[in-house]
């Protein structure tokens, strides 16, 4: 296994980063004594280049499907150049050990500053604004801008990292693919993501084909958690009606009323209103409703007073009005209680 990964990487040296040896990754990170953190793929170090520059080194865990998302995310992002997507410096792959080094982000994840974790400022919804900009000019740079169409496949809060000028970078391409920029459906054996960020069409083979619309809907729920500054699903809320909050949030707009979103003056409820609007567009139930990403970054850019607003949102098909659920009309697909809805899914989502 370790061989064919070694042999995979060397045939593609012509376009790869630069090759270190696990001497060198263990040189670099000081004896892995500065841990950034632990996630279910390894542990992630911080590390110094010989030049002083400063970098992350992502060591990965126990080898998973013989190597395979190792290779995608080497594979997929080894000829990427944009502003808004994580830069891959160097690679290790000798024998089982892998790492992944990548330029240091000093202000981390956009996960921190959406919830407000203690010990990180609050961003302004200016800052906001310019980084859900950023994201999405960097999924759109994935689908448009490459030989072919990279579809990531898990963007979510923790997957935005912010530089020292807190300029967003897409990163964790472990479980990006790549696809001919001809395909517009493209297959898939299983589903693949992060449950709160999975477009519907992953689970739901009836309202849709996969396609690069699935980042877009990742890209929708990412935007609505951004405006909230809580997550998009809260089982705890005060209210039922705020459980899946981007169904609460259209109501207000439909009904007219004022959305607080902290201390915001003028341009900053602008852009609140925009972001919000953009967002519902991109989390429609049935692909063919949500823009491009290049649409998304349209309207983004565009005048708020342009934009229209989408279809009511829903969670899930079974949550949708029967002249506009395109299932079977049997009991199971008929409108269910948003607490059922939520269940539906996480099964699944869990069954192999």
């Amino acid at each position: 296994m370790f061989d064919n990964i070694e042999g995979y990487l060397r045939s593609q040296n012509h376009l790869m980063p630069i090759s270190y040896s696990y001497l060198d990754i263990k040189k670099m990170a000081k004896g892995f004594k500065d841990k950034l953190g632990e996630r279910g793929y390894g542990s992630v170090y911080k590390g110094k280049l010989r030049s002083g520059h400063l970098v992350v080194i992502k060591v990965l865990g126990k080898p998973k499907s013989n190597g395979q998302e190792f290779i995608n995310e080497v594979a997929t992002i080894r000829t990427i150049h944009h502003v808004n997507v994580v830069q891959l410096i160097g690679y290790c792959a000798e024998r089982s050990k892998r790492a992944l080094i990548y330029d240091f982000m000093p202000n981390g994840s956009l996960e921190k500053y959406i919830f407000s974790q203690e010990g990180y400022i609050p961003l302004s919804c200016k800052q906001m604004y310019e980084i859900s900009l950023g994201v999405a000019r960097g999924i759109e740079y994935l689908h448009r801008g490459c030989d072919m169409q990279i579809l990531h496949f898990d963007i979510k809060p923790h997957n935005i990292l912010l530089d020292e000028n807190f300029t967003p970078k897409v990163s964790d391409f472990g479980l990006a693919k790549l696809y001919s920029t001809d395909d517009s459906i493209v297959t898939l054996t299983a589903a693949r993501g992060t449950m709160g960020y999975m477009a519907p069409e992953l689970f739901y083979k009836t309202i849709g084909g996969v396609s690069y619309k699935a980042d877009v809907y990742s890209f929708g729920m990412l935007l609505m958690e951004m405006t909230g500054r809580r997550r998009n699903l809260n089982a705890f809320a005060d209210h039922t009606s705020q459980i899946y909050f981007p169904t609460w949030i259209y109501d207000q707009f439909k009904e007219g009323r004022d959305i607080e979103m902290g201390e915001t003056n003028e341009e900053e409820g602008v852009m609140v209103k925009k972001m919000i609007i953009v967002a519902l567009w991109c989390i429609q139930m049935k692909p063919s409703d949500c823009p491009s990403m290049n649409k998304v970054v349209e309207m983004l850019e565009g005048n708020v007073e342009q934009l229209q607003m989408p279809p009511k949102p829903f969670l899930c098909p079974q949550e949708m009005p029967t002249e506009d659920n395109k299932i079977d009309t049997n009991p199971t697909d008929l409108p269910m209680p948003l607490g059922e809805c939520i269940n539906s899914i996480t099964l699944n989502v869990s069954e192999p």
